[in-house]
């Protein structure tokens, strides 16, 4: 659709087993900022059956009004019948924002989406705003996270983005808020070309990371297991998680579970401390709300340094057991 005849800020309300995702109310914070923008209504399209009960919660975070469309079709997530859904009811009130959270639902559903809209959509955002001259844009890292992009959608709606998680704080909830339910009817085809057979949920051992309150991060400098043993001992000692940069996934060192960045985990820790990691911009995007941050490097040029609270140039093979032992130490 043009951009014309275009209102309203949408964030895709993404549920499963009648939860939300807790990136939807992250979303519903940024559309707050949005709207004190340029003034348009924020609207949670919420899709599923049975799932009406969810609808305040939605308001209560900041949504403005809820979008309800129940179907027995859409119960469990499939991508073709949320296709369907979705498209006929932003076909009918043209909003001329369209925000997913970057889930693996979000992911998925975002570019059919783009294509049943004809319009843009951007990947993996990590900020959204507005330029001096009123232009929606969506920031992304590109070339490999050597940049960030400004990214805008001029002519075509809704302009649409995939949002990363864990980036935005959620408002408090207002139970006070008010706002319109509207119940909307969708056709929808079950799509047949696949059959869920079952759900488990997976088994993590220890705290998954984004909700760790401490953790110790090795990166690129970490060679072997017995290097990383002692990043594992002063994790230990510091009752911290074990996390990492990308090339320890990639080296079969970690799982990646374990990992931070754009094509990782967002974590907001009290603590992290950063051991051998240079700071590509795809790392820091994951890490860098921190609420303190530590790192040790033995080249004082490395990126990381200038995002960190406390900076160490140093071998992390001295320096680390020096402070497993002291803390300890003093533990004792």
């Amino acid at each position: 659709m043009q951009k014309d005849n275009v209102q309203g800020i949408w964030i895709f309300a993404e549920q499963e087993n009648g939860a939300l995702h807790p990136a939807v109310f992250e979303l519903l914070a940024k559309a707050q900022e949005l709207k004190a923008h340029n003034g348009e209504a924020i609207t949670a399209v919420l899709l599923g059956d049975q799932v009406e009960a969810l609808a305040p919660a939605l308001i209560a975070a900041g949504a403005d009004g809820v979008l309800l469309a129940e179907e027995e079709n859409l119960a469990a997530y499939s991508a073709r019948p949320y296709q369907q859904a979705l498209t006929q009811l932003a076909e009918k009130y043209c909003p001329s924002i369209l925000l997913y959270p970057a889930t693996p639902m979000g992911r998925d559903l975002a570019p059919r989406m783009m294509v049943s809209l004809h319009t843009g959509l951007t990947a993996d955002a990590i900020d959204l705003g507005f330029d001096e001259d009123g232009v929606f844009y969506q920031t992304t890292p590109g070339y490999g996270g050597s940049i960030l992009a400004h990214i805008v959608i001029l002519e075509k709606r809704p302009q649409m983005a995939t949002v990363r998680t864990g980036l935005f704080a959620p408002l408090q909830p207002d139970p006070q808020r008010t706002g319109e339910i509207r119940r909307e009817s969708v056709s929808v085809e079950l799509d047949d070309s696949y059959e869920l057979l079952g759900c488990e949920p997976k088994v993590v051992s220890g705290v998954p990371i984004d909700k760790a309150e401490i953790l110790v991060s090795g990166g690129r400098g970490i060679k072997d297991e017995a290097e990383l043993a002692l990043l594992r001992e002063l994790a230990d000692a510091m009752g911290a998680e074990i996390a990492s940069s990308r090339p320890l996934v990639d080296g079969g060192l970690l799982p990646h579970s374990k990992q931070i960045g754009q094509s990782g985990a967002t974590v907001k820790p009290k603590l992290i401390v950063n051991v051998a990691i240079s700071g590509s911009v795809q790392y820091q995007i994951g890490m860098n709300g921190a609420a303190c941050i530590v790192s040790i490097n033995k080249a004082a040029g490395s990126p990381i340094f200038d995002i960190s609270h406390y900076g160490a140039v140093a071998d992390f093979k001295s320096l680390v057991p020096a402070m497993t032992a002291e803390i300890k130490k003093r533990k004792a």
